[in-house]
């Protein structure tokens, strides 16, 4: 059993105009206590340790990582699913870490969260309509007219049509993209300023795939929004984002534009995440022996230092296994977490 724990926050400031972005994390943690038989204390999950993020409006940031890495718990803390430990969450220029639910209701109207499972985001037992009706009526909408109208509109953006095909057919009777896109319409239905993508293709098709990220790309261009997009697959992220962000054992180990980080990999995780994408081309099959062994570290004892250097090739004894390494800047605002960088950053 686990359970949230709320420390003393670090000595952050908030930045010199924090209204420019859309997200700012300042050395964000999120720790969960564990705990035996209910009651007796065993210690901490450290599930977000110091992470620092910011994204404008029109901007996509990509998280990516293995399963276990602290994607998700970095998701839900910024959708304020999960109390922060330490450091500070801003919103649109505004400090959320300590408001209350109800303080949050105004904040969470303006962030569209897709999900990973479509099927499973959506309630069974109601149709398309009732489906996106809902959050319409939880936030006040209480016109029935302006509901249709808009229910129609966000149909027709996400590319249900003729609208009135969708909307008494219920989850079951939907293909998995079509299941997509009507919770990718529930998401846009209040007009966010913020969407929140966590593994929004991987349960799909590959040809799905392909038509679901056009769909996001278009809605953000066409809303100018701000989208974090979570994910494990390089392979996507590559062709959605402008910014990558690297997480390993509930930290940010490398950052960087798209291109930049893709062409100048410069982390041994980051090469270890490339080597395992997808290839057709079985020419490219010894490319597999990048692979680092092992399995990621637990997050109630993390190792000492570098936290994949158990796991590293380059590893230097008596530096990264004693002393976390701090972000070295490459130039071009590509950052990296390893002493390899050390005596070669800008």
């Amino acid at each position: 059993m686990s359970d949230q724990v709320t420390l003393k926050d670090k000595n952050t400031q908030a930045p010199e105009d924090p209204s420019e972005y859309v997200v700012d994390l300042q050395g964000l943690e999120v720790f969960f206590e564990l705990r035996k038989f209910g009651f007796q204390h065993a210690g901490y999950v450290r599930a977000v340790d110091g992470v620092d993020l910011r994204l404008k409006r029109g901007e996509t940031i990509a998280i990516v990582g293995e399963s276990g890495c602290g994607k998700s718990s970095l998701m839900r803390t910024i959708l304020r699913l999960n109390n922060p430990t330490g450091g500070k969450v801003f919103f649109d220029g505004k400090d959320i870490t300590h408001l209350s639910a109800n303080e949050l209701k105004d904040i969470r109207r303006r962030i569209g969260y897709v999900q990973q499972d479509p099927y499973g985001a959506m309630p069974p037992f109601m149709d398309v309509r009732g489906i996106l009706e809902e959050p319409l009526k939880i936030n006040g909408v209480t016109d029935k007219a302006e509901r249709e109208q808009r229910i129609h509109a966000v149909l027709e953006k996400v590319k249900m049509t003729p609208v009135e095909d969708y909307l008494t057919k219920f989850p079951h009777q939907l293909s998995g993209g079509q299941q997509q896109r009507i919770v990718i319409a529930r998401a846009m239905i209040l007009n966010p300023i913020l969407l929140v993508a966590d593994e929004p293709v991987s349960m799909l098709d590959a040809s799905v795939r392909v038509e679901i990220l056009k769909l996001l790309r278009s809605l953000q261009d066409e809303f100018n929004l701000a989208v974090i997009y979570i994910s494990h697959d390089l392979a996507t992220v590559r062709y959605f984002s402008e910014h990558i962000y690297v997480m390993y054992a509930g930290q940010i180990i490398e950052k960087a534009d798209g291109d930049d980080l893709i062409n100048e990999t410069a982390h041994p995780y980051t090469h270890a995440l490339l080597a395992a994408t997808s290839d057709p081309d079985p020419k490219n099959v010894d490319e597999f022996q990048d692979v680092p062994p092992g399995e990621p570290p637990s997050l109630v004892n993390p190792p000492a230092g570098c936290r994949f250097h158990p796991r590293c090739r380059y590893m230097i004894p008596g530096l990264c296994d004693v002393e976390r390494p701090p972000e070295f800047n490459l130039g071009n605002s590509h950052l990296v977490a390893c002493w390899l960088f050390k005596d070669k950053h800008v």
